[in-house]
C-alpha cells in the first residue's frame, strides 16, 4: 500500500476542442467546469498497479498518456509559445530599455540550473552569521537528475558540454559526501532527561 499520490495527466489538446464546442453551443455558467493542469487524485486504498515495480509502473505511466501531438499541432503550439515569449520579452524592454535581448536557452543553463539547485540544498549561499538549511534528500535527487542527464545524453553532446556535466557532476557528489560524513560524524543525539522523571 502506498501513500504517494498519483497524478492524472489531462490531455490539453481535448480541452481546447471542447472549450471550442462550448463557445459555439452557449451553455450555464455552472454546468462548465475548468481544469487546469496536472491534477492530484488520492485514492483510500493503493491499487494492484501502485505495487508494481518500477519498470511495470513507468509503462502503465506510459500506456495512459495522451497520444503525442501531431506535427500540425507542436508546429502550432511552438509559433503560439514563441509569439507570446516575444510579447513578453518586448513588454519587459519597453519597462528597462536598457535591458537587452534575452540569449537562447541552451544545455548550459539546464545544467547550471540543476547545479545551484544542489548546492543551495546542501546550504552554500546562506547568510553569514546565519545555521545553514540543509535538504540533503532534495540535493541528492538534483545530484540524481544531473546524473540520469549525464546518462541519456551520452553520445550527445559536444566535447564542451560533457566535459562540463562531468565537472560539475564530480565536485556536486564530493561534496555530497563531504556533507553526509558531517552529518553522520554528529550523530543522534539522545533527548535531554526528563526532571518529572526523578
Amino acid at each position: 500500500m502506498s501513500d504517494t499520490p498519483k497524478f492524472e495527466v489531462i490531455d490539453r489538446r481535448k480541452l481546447k476542442k471542447e472549450e471550442e464546442q462550448e463557445s459555439s453551443s452557449p451553455a450555464p455558467a455552472e454546468s462548465v467546469q475548468k481544469v487546469s493542469g496536472p491534477q492530484l487524485v488520492q485514492d483510500g486504498k493503493a491499487s494492484p498497479e501502485e505495487e508494481l515495480s518500477t519498470e511495470a509502473a513507468e509503462e502503465d505511466l506510459a500506456s495512459a498518456m495522451p497520444p503525442p501531438p501531431t506535427a500540425e499541432e507542436k508546429r502550432e503550439q511552438e509559433s503560439a509559445y514563441e509569439a507570446s515569449a516575444q510579447r513578453l520579452e518586448d513588454l519587459l524592454r519597453a519597462q528597462n530599455p536598457a535591458m537587452g535581448a534575452q540569449p537562447p536557452i541552451k544545455f548550459e543553463h539546464l545544467v547550471q540550473q540543476l547545479y545551484v539547485s544542489a548546492l543551495m540544498q546542501m546550504g552554500a549561499a546562506t547568510p553569514e552569521g546565519q545555521r545553514p538549511r540543509v535538504d540533503i534528500i532534495g540535493a541528492r535527487q538534483s545530484i540524481d537528475l544531473l546524473g540520469v542527464l549525464e546518462e541519456k545524453t551520452k553520445g550527445n553532446l559536444t566535447e564542451n558540454e560533457e566535459r562540463v556535466l562531468e565537472s560539475i557532476l564530480f565536485e556536486l557528489r564530493m561534496t555530497f559526501l563531504e556533507l553526509t560524513k558531517m552529518i553522520s560524524l554528529q550523530g543522534v543525539h539522545a533527548p535531554p532527561p526528563n526532571p518529572e522523571k526523578r
